[in-house]
Protein backbone atom coordinates (compact mmCIF):
# COMPACT_ATOMS: atom_id res chain seq x y z
CA UNK A 1 0.00 0.00 0.00
CA UNK A 2 1.59 3.51 -1.09
CA UNK A 3 1.94 6.04 1.72
CA UNK A 4 3.51 9.59 1.38
CA UNK A 5 6.75 9.61 1.25
CA UNK A 6 8.72 9.52 4.49
CA UNK A 7 11.61 11.53 4.94
CA UNK A 8 14.23 9.16 6.93
CA UNK A 9 16.00 10.97 9.68
CA UNK A 10 19.81 12.19 8.34
CA UNK A 11 18.56 12.65 4.76
CA UNK A 12 19.29 15.37 2.28
CA UNK A 13 15.68 16.38 0.61
CA UNK A 14 15.47 18.25 -2.92
CA UNK A 15 12.11 18.74 -3.97
CA UNK A 16 12.48 18.08 -7.85
CA UNK A 17 13.44 14.51 -7.02
CA UNK A 18 9.76 14.09 -5.76
CA UNK A 19 6.78 14.07 -8.56
CA UNK A 20 4.01 16.26 -7.52
CA UNK A 21 2.11 14.54 -9.90
CA UNK A 22 2.79 11.21 -9.02
CA UNK A 23 -0.69 8.94 -8.76
CA UNK A 24 -0.20 5.10 -8.05
CA UNK A 25 -0.87 3.27 -11.33
CA UNK A 26 -3.33 0.66 -9.18
CA UNK A 27 -5.33 3.75 -7.88
CA UNK A 28 -8.01 5.75 -9.59
CA UNK A 29 -10.33 8.65 -8.18
CA UNK A 30 -12.93 6.50 -7.64
CA UNK A 31 -11.69 3.77 -6.13
CA UNK A 32 -9.61 6.57 -3.92
CA UNK A 33 -12.91 8.15 -2.81
CA UNK A 34 -14.13 4.59 -1.67
CA UNK A 35 -11.26 3.98 -0.31
CA UNK A 36 -11.14 6.92 2.09
CA UNK A 37 -15.03 6.28 3.45
CA UNK A 38 -13.23 2.93 4.34
CA UNK A 39 -10.37 4.81 6.17
CA UNK A 40 -12.49 7.30 7.67
CA UNK A 41 -14.61 4.66 9.56
CA UNK A 42 -11.32 3.39 10.99
CA UNK A 43 -9.69 6.63 11.86
CA UNK A 44 -13.09 7.58 13.69
CA UNK A 45 -12.81 4.11 15.64
CA UNK A 46 -9.28 4.86 16.60
CA UNK A 47 -9.87 8.55 17.49
CA UNK A 48 -12.06 7.19 20.22
CA UNK A 49 -9.76 4.89 21.24
CA UNK A 50 -6.73 7.53 21.44
CA UNK A 51 -9.27 9.61 23.54
CA UNK A 52 -10.78 6.87 25.66
CA UNK A 53 -7.37 5.58 26.95
CA UNK A 54 -6.26 8.92 27.28
CA UNK A 55 -2.53 7.97 27.31
CA UNK A 56 -1.43 9.13 23.91
CA UNK A 57 -2.31 12.52 22.23
CA UNK A 58 -1.65 12.92 17.90
CA UNK A 59 -0.52 16.43 16.23
CA UNK A 60 -0.76 16.41 12.74
CA UNK A 61 1.08 19.63 11.02
CA UNK A 62 -0.24 20.03 7.17
CA UNK A 63 2.77 22.74 5.56
CA UNK A 64 2.43 23.72 1.79
CA UNK A 65 2.67 26.81 -0.59
CA UNK A 66 -0.60 28.88 -1.11
CA UNK A 67 -3.58 26.57 -2.41
CA UNK A 68 -1.65 23.13 -1.75
CA UNK A 69 -4.88 22.44 0.00
CA UNK A 70 -3.96 22.00 3.94
CA UNK A 71 -7.46 23.00 4.86
CA UNK A 72 -9.37 21.08 2.15
CA UNK A 73 -7.02 18.28 3.64
CA UNK A 74 -8.22 18.84 7.03
CA UNK A 75 -12.01 18.46 5.76
CA UNK A 76 -11.75 15.45 3.78
CA UNK A 77 -9.19 13.30 5.84
CA UNK A 78 -10.96 13.83 9.08
CA UNK A 79 -14.42 14.64 8.12
CA UNK A 80 -15.48 11.20 10.14
CA UNK A 81 -13.48 12.06 13.11
CA UNK A 82 -15.98 13.62 16.61
CA UNK A 83 -15.00 16.88 16.39
CA UNK A 84 -15.27 16.85 20.35
CA UNK A 85 -11.79 14.84 20.51
CA UNK A 86 -10.21 17.20 17.18
CA UNK A 87 -8.79 20.74 17.99
CA UNK A 88 -7.67 22.42 14.37
CA UNK A 89 -5.40 25.87 14.78
CA UNK A 90 -3.93 27.93 12.09
CA UNK A 91 -0.74 29.72 12.05
CA UNK A 92 -0.07 32.68 9.63
CA UNK A 93 2.99 35.09 9.65
CA UNK A 94 3.88 35.96 13.72
CA UNK A 95 2.36 39.13 14.91
CA UNK A 96 4.63 41.79 16.70
CA UNK A 97 3.11 39.84 19.94
CA UNK A 98 3.92 36.90 18.71
CA UNK A 99 7.44 38.30 17.51
CA UNK A 100 8.24 39.57 20.97
CA UNK A 101 8.30 35.92 22.16
CA UNK A 102 9.96 32.99 21.75
CA UNK A 103 9.07 31.76 17.96
CA UNK A 104 7.11 28.96 19.94
CA UNK A 105 5.11 30.72 22.43
CA UNK A 106 1.99 30.32 20.08
CA UNK A 107 2.99 27.12 19.57
CA UNK A 108 3.32 25.10 22.55
CA UNK A 109 0.29 26.68 24.41
CA UNK A 110 -2.48 24.65 21.64
CA UNK A 111 -0.20 21.07 21.28
CA UNK A 112 -2.59 18.55 22.40
CA UNK A 113 -3.71 17.11 25.52
CA UNK A 114 -3.58 13.29 25.96
CA UNK A 115 -6.76 12.12 24.50
CA UNK A 116 -6.59 14.89 21.95
CA UNK A 117 -5.84 15.09 18.26
CA UNK A 118 -4.36 18.39 17.25
CA UNK A 119 -4.14 19.45 13.58
CA UNK A 120 -1.59 22.71 12.71
CA UNK A 121 -3.09 24.47 9.24
CA UNK A 122 0.62 25.51 9.06
CA UNK A 123 2.60 25.75 12.28
CA UNK A 124 5.89 26.59 13.98
CA UNK A 125 7.75 25.86 10.77
CA UNK A 126 6.70 29.08 9.52
CA UNK A 127 9.81 30.65 11.67
CA UNK A 128 12.02 28.89 9.14
CA UNK A 129 9.82 29.19 5.81
CA UNK A 130 7.96 32.78 5.60
CA UNK A 131 10.09 34.53 8.04
CA UNK A 132 13.77 33.39 6.78
CA UNK A 133 12.39 34.42 3.46
CA UNK A 134 11.19 37.45 3.74
CA UNK A 135 13.89 38.51 6.47
CA UNK A 136 12.08 39.31 9.35
CA UNK A 137 14.60 38.27 11.92
CA UNK A 138 18.28 37.96 11.12
CA UNK A 139 19.71 34.81 9.85
CA UNK A 140 21.96 34.43 12.72
CA UNK A 141 18.65 34.26 14.62
CA UNK A 142 16.49 31.64 12.55
CA UNK A 143 19.02 29.48 11.27
CA UNK A 144 18.95 28.70 15.58
CA UNK A 145 15.57 27.39 15.30
CA UNK A 146 15.92 23.95 13.53
CA UNK A 147 17.56 22.36 17.14
CA UNK A 148 14.83 24.64 18.86
CA UNK A 149 12.38 22.18 16.83
CA UNK A 150 13.93 19.44 16.87
CA UNK A 151 14.18 19.72 20.63
CA UNK A 152 10.67 20.76 21.03
CA UNK A 153 8.98 18.07 18.60
CA UNK A 154 11.34 15.38 20.77
CA UNK A 155 10.01 17.05 24.69
CA UNK A 156 6.58 16.44 22.91
CA UNK A 157 7.50 12.99 22.06
CA UNK A 158 8.10 12.12 25.02
CA UNK A 159 4.75 13.15 26.95
CA UNK A 160 3.18 10.43 24.24
CA UNK A 161 2.57 12.93 21.64
CA UNK A 162 2.27 11.11 18.20
CA UNK A 163 4.00 13.84 15.33
CA UNK A 164 2.87 13.60 11.99
CA UNK A 165 4.11 16.17 9.38
CA UNK A 166 2.84 16.23 5.89
CA UNK A 167 4.41 18.96 3.15
CA UNK A 168 2.14 18.98 0.46
CA UNK A 169 3.89 19.01 -2.45
CA UNK A 170 2.63 20.73 -5.55
CA UNK A 171 4.23 22.54 -8.90
CA UNK A 172 4.66 25.98 -9.66
CA UNK A 173 2.37 25.65 -12.66
CA UNK A 174 -0.31 24.15 -10.33
CA UNK A 175 -0.41 26.39 -8.14
CA UNK A 176 -1.12 29.05 -10.33
CA UNK A 177 -3.22 27.23 -12.15
CA UNK A 178 -5.85 27.11 -8.87
CA UNK A 179 -4.95 30.20 -8.30
CA UNK A 180 -6.39 31.77 -11.84
CA UNK A 181 -9.31 29.30 -10.99
CA UNK A 182 -10.49 30.68 -7.88
CA UNK A 183 -11.07 34.03 -10.11
CA UNK A 184 -12.72 32.75 -12.61
CA UNK A 185 -15.55 31.08 -10.27
CA UNK A 186 -16.63 33.95 -8.09
CA UNK A 187 -18.14 31.70 -5.54
CA UNK A 188 -14.31 30.77 -4.71
CA UNK A 189 -13.03 34.52 -5.06
CA UNK A 190 -12.81 35.00 -1.43
CA UNK A 191 -10.46 32.33 -0.22
CA UNK A 192 -8.13 35.18 -2.93
CA UNK A 193 -4.79 37.20 -1.37
CA UNK A 194 -2.93 40.00 -3.00
CA UNK A 195 -0.34 37.59 -0.55
CA UNK A 196 -0.90 34.67 -2.52
CA UNK A 197 0.15 36.61 -6.03
CA UNK A 198 2.70 38.57 -4.39
CA UNK A 199 4.56 35.11 -2.66
CA UNK A 200 4.82 33.61 -5.61
CA UNK A 201 7.99 35.39 -6.65
CA UNK A 202 9.46 33.66 -3.66
CA UNK A 203 8.51 30.09 -5.18
CA UNK A 204 12.33 29.28 -5.25
CA UNK A 205 13.41 30.38 -1.93
CA UNK A 206 10.19 28.82 -0.21
CA UNK A 207 11.39 25.61 -2.22
CA UNK A 208 14.63 25.90 -0.91
CA UNK A 209 13.73 26.78 2.99
CA UNK A 210 11.10 23.56 3.00
CA UNK A 211 13.93 21.79 1.14
CA UNK A 212 15.95 22.32 4.46
CA UNK A 213 12.96 22.09 7.16
CA UNK A 214 12.42 18.71 5.74
CA UNK A 215 16.18 17.64 5.36
CA UNK A 216 17.10 19.11 9.23
CA UNK A 217 13.93 18.72 11.42
CA UNK A 218 13.05 14.90 10.16
CA UNK A 219 13.25 12.36 12.96
CA UNK A 220 12.17 9.24 13.85
CA UNK A 221 10.11 10.62 16.60
CA UNK A 222 8.43 13.61 14.61
CA UNK A 223 9.36 12.23 10.53
CA UNK A 224 8.11 14.91 7.54
CA UNK A 225 6.46 12.88 4.78
CA UNK A 226 6.10 14.54 1.62
CA UNK A 227 2.43 14.28 -0.08
CA UNK A 228 2.62 14.31 -4.08
CA UNK A 229 -0.36 16.91 -3.91
CA UNK A 230 -1.16 18.36 -7.56
CA UNK A 231 -4.10 15.72 -7.37
CA UNK A 232 -6.16 16.99 -4.50
CA UNK A 233 -7.78 13.20 -4.09
CA UNK A 234 -4.47 11.14 -4.45
CA UNK A 235 -3.38 13.85 -1.96
CA UNK A 236 -6.10 13.02 0.39
CA UNK A 237 -5.63 9.21 0.26
CA UNK A 238 -2.04 9.42 0.75
CA UNK A 239 -2.13 11.95 3.99
CA UNK A 240 -5.79 9.72 5.24
CA UNK A 241 -3.42 6.21 4.62
CA UNK A 242 -0.82 7.23 6.52
CA UNK A 243 -2.75 8.58 9.67
CA UNK A 244 -4.50 5.47 9.65
CA UNK A 245 -1.15 2.97 9.40
CA UNK A 246 0.82 5.12 12.59
CA UNK A 247 -2.23 4.67 14.77
CA UNK A 248 -2.77 1.14 14.13
CA UNK A 249 -0.05 -0.51 15.47
CA UNK A 250 -1.29 1.63 18.78
CA UNK A 251 -5.08 -0.34 18.92
CA UNK A 252 -4.27 -3.25 21.09
CA UNK A 253 -2.28 -1.07 23.88
CA UNK A 254 -5.40 1.23 23.73
CA UNK A 255 -8.15 -1.50 24.17
CA UNK A 256 -5.94 -3.43 26.91
CA UNK A 257 -5.69 -0.39 28.72
CA UNK A 258 -9.26 0.30 28.30
CA UNK A 259 -10.31 -3.52 29.42
CA UNK A 260 -8.13 -3.31 32.36
CA UNK A 261 -9.85 0.65 33.53
CA UNK A 262 -12.95 -1.48 32.99
CA UNK A 263 -12.35 -4.37 35.23
CA UNK A 264 -11.62 -2.25 37.70
CA UNK A 265 -15.08 0.07 37.34
CA UNK A 266 -16.96 -3.28 37.23
CA UNK A 267 -15.50 -4.25 40.60
CA UNK A 268 -16.35 -0.89 42.15
CA UNK A 269 -19.42 -0.97 41.28
CA UNK A 270 -20.53 -4.46 42.29
CA UNK A 271 -18.87 -3.43 45.90
CA UNK A 272 -21.26 -0.43 46.11
CA UNK A 273 -23.94 -2.30 45.14
CA UNK A 274 -23.25 -5.23 47.66
CA UNK A 275 -22.69 -2.78 50.12
CA UNK A 276 -26.21 -1.25 48.98
CA UNK A 277 -27.97 -4.91 49.44
CA UNK A 278 -26.43 -5.99 53.25
CA UNK A 279 -27.39 -2.03 54.36
CA UNK A 280 -30.42 -2.71 56.99
CA UNK A 281 -33.58 -1.45 56.53
CA UNK A 282 -35.14 0.91 58.62
CA UNK A 283 -38.88 0.69 57.35
CA UNK A 284 -41.19 1.04 60.08
CA UNK A 285 -43.01 -1.38 61.08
Amino acid sequence: MQLAWKVEAGSKVKLQDYDPDYVDEHTDPALARAELEIIGAELSELQELLAAAQHHSLLVVLQGMDASGKADTIFQVLSRVNPQGCEVHAFKTPTLRELAHDFLWRVHRVTPGRGVITIFNRSHYEDVLIVRVHNMVPEKVWSQYYAGINDFEDLLAQDDTILLKFYLHMSNEEQEKRLLARQVDKTDAWKLSTADWAERKYWDAYQEAYEDALSKCSTDEAPWYIVPANKKWYRNLLVARTLVDTLRPYKAQWLDKLVVRGKQELARIEKMQKEANQKPSHKKK
